[in-house]
């Protein structure tokens, strides 16, 4: 694929990312209430395109946002400017967010990361972990968080946890699972999934297609591949305390709810002594 082509893959991906969380998750209220408690400067790995970290930087707090994707990040400036616009002023939250570009396994080595810390809050929002699609970039996450905290300072991983019919699905078959309309361009979007589990390595194979087009016309098509490697529990917990850190809890929602059979994700909220 041509370089033009793959950008405008990127940036197509990145602002279809944005249309799939249209239904808010519903973590950012939790992030703002640790932000409250811990003070500043945050750090979010895996950044994406800006939705928790411009949350934060608006209310004031010294953020900075790392990923490895340039599209992402591009997108998450727009979001910064149009929010900016929106506020009267050049860029919303204007010295508070920076975004930077890197690997996150590696962020305690990226000069812009380290030179705005030690950090009181660092998190991993919304599955970003199971990206890392191995045990040790897993547990090398974990072991950057806290190199970059400072003491008292704390470290927040949000990891999906699927049941067993989840898994039992996971067996190749295509499944739609939504019809939107893009408020970007108009366009009717559908997303349709299909995964793959291999239990030996924990390994989730996900291909997502995006479908958009007017009614009536040729659709273009926007592919995306994604391996995720699913965390249990208790290798969430064992890394966070080989990292240094102590485990303050290990959550079942984005409320700080107990973590019972059948949740569907653990939210670990772990401080550096």
């Amino acid at each position: 694929m041509a370089p033009a082509n793959v950008e405008r893959e990127a940036s197509a991906l990145a602002r279809l990312y944005d249309l799939d969380l249209a239904e808010d998750p519903g973590d950012v209220a939790l992030y703002r209430a640790l932000a409250r408690r811990t003070g500043g400067p945050i750090l979010e790995l895996a950044v994406g395109t800006g939705r928790i970290a411009a949350a934060l930087a608006a209310d004031g707090h010294h953020v900075v946002g790392l990923d490895i994707e340039p599209a992402m990040l591009a997108r998450a400036r727009a979001r910064i400017g149009a929010a900016g616009a929106q506020a009267g002023r050049e860029a919303a939250g204007s010295g508070n967010l920076d975004l930077v570009e890197g690997d996150l396994v590696e962020a305690p080595g990226n000069a812009a990361v380290r030179a705005a810390g030690p950090y009181r809050l660092a998190i991993l929002g919304l599955n970003s972990v199971l990206l890392l699609a191995g045990a040790d970039g897993q547990r090398a996450a974990l072991a950057a968080m806290a190199n970059l905290l400072a003491p008292g300072g704390v470290a927040v991983v949000d990891a999906w946890q699927p049941s067993p019919a989840d898994l039992v699905a996971f067996d190749g078959r295509l499944s739609l699972e939504w019809l939107r309309t893009d408020p970007d361009t108009g366009s009717e979007v559908t997303k349709t999934v299909a995964a793959w589990f291999d239990p030996a390595t924990r390994l989730v194979t996900l291909t997502t297609i995006f479908e958009e087009g007017a009614p009536g016309a040729a659709p273009a098509r926007w592919t995306r591949a994604d391996a995720l490697r699913l965390i249990t529990v208790d290798e969430l917990a064992s890394f966070a305390q080989a990292a240094g850190l102590e485990v303050e809890q290990l959550a079942g929602d984005h409320e700080l709810g107990p973590l019972e059979p059948g949740s569907d994700r653990v939210v670990l909220v772990a401080r550096k002594p």
